[in-house]
């Protein structure tokens, strides 16, 4: 499930590369936090992590998400993030 939902990742930058930065945005937030340890040694969501959020959103961790919501939760999570920093900054 793992590589399948990457490279689904990775398929839809390619498709709509505007979606890169917030891609970016979601995998650096959603990061293991022990990343440089580990193999492959980038910054990405644990396997186990995005299998329960596929469960939770689709009620299978196995399911892809279409594009339409991944390119909605990226751009939702890149304004929540940058609306967050505003914030934090008064």
């Amino acid at each position: 499930m793992g590589s399948n939902l990457y490279l689904h990742f990775a398929s839809a930058a390619v498709r709509r590369p505007r979606l890169i930065v917030p891609m970016l945005g979601a995998a650096w937030a959603f990061r293991r936090l022990d990343w440089f340890r580990r193999p492959p040694f980038l910054p990405l969501p644990s396997v186990r992590y995005m299998r329960w959020r596929m469960e939770t959103a689709y009620g299978d961790g196995g399911e892809l998400p279409p594009l339409k919501d991944l390119e909605r939760f990226l751009v939702w999570g890149s304004r929540m993030r940058r609306r967050a920093r505003e914030d934090s900054r008064g």
